[in-house]
């Protein structure tokens, strides 16, 4: 991946990254919705500051790059591909986000599924993924397998850049929160109860400290 970056002129721009430009850039789907809202945020969407601040405190944005990939341990193709990577200055702290962006769209494979006939290459990254998150391998079969990586890039970056905390944040834009019970399951991996819009210290003595959450985007956004 370059470690050059250009800055965007509105949410087209986004598309040129997806793995499939032409099929996943849809009116109603998450990848040109969370384009839309971020850009028309100009910074952080609302209901992504209001979890990291609650009080109302001063939250900026100090950095954000679409699809943004993050090498794993184990396969050369390996690699976690977050929707947005950003740098956020939330009160005292500095945060290193992951955000997953949804609509209808599921988390992909449950472990269960991705481990079948598994490969040693595969063993080894789901290894390194439970030891960067602080879990016993191998975690339940009915975990998405996404959520997991998703969250492990965001302290492994976090960890690169000394950021005081990591986050990963579910954008979530369904009306009806579809697949909210499998970021509710991701959640009790940690003994945590998940709650929409609101930030959740799964692992409040890491180092760093690590957080998830459920933002609820604004659904004008699924016909932009």
């Amino acid at each position: 991946m370059s470690k050059f970056y250009v800055p965007t002129h509105g949410p087209e721009d986004w598309q040129r990254f997806l793995a499939d430009p032409s099929k996943q850039w849809r009116t109603g789907f998450s990848a040109r919705t969370l384009a839309h809202c971020w850009e028309d945020a100009k910074g952080l969407p609302t209901e992504i500051g209001s979890m990291l601040v609650p009080s109302g405190g001063q939250v900026e944005l100090l950095l954000a790059m679409p699809e943004y990939k993050v090498p794993l341990a184990g396969s050369s193709r390996g690699d976690s591909q977050s929707d947005v990577f950003a740098l956020v200055r939330a009160g005292d702290l500095t945060f290193t986000i992951m955000v997953e962006g949804k609509v209808r769209e599921p988390f992909g494979q449950t472990l269960g599924d991705w481990l079948h006939g598994a490969s040693d290459g595969k063993l080894k990254r789901l290894a390194f993924i439970c030891d960067v998150l602080g879990i016993s391998p191998p975690p339940p079969d009915h975990i998405h397998y996404q959520l997991l990586h998703r969250t492990a890039s965001a302290v492994i970056e976090a960890q690169r850049f000394k950021t005081d905390a990591a986050a990963m944040i579910v954008h979530s834009f369904s009306p009806e929160r579809v697949w909210f019970d499998a970021y509710a399951q991701f959640a009790s991996l940690f003994g945590a109860v998940a709650m929409a819009n609101k930030l959740l210290a799964v692992r409040p003595n890491g180092r760093p400290p690590l957080y998830i959450g459920w933002a609820c985007g604004d659904s004008k956004f699924l016909t932009a």
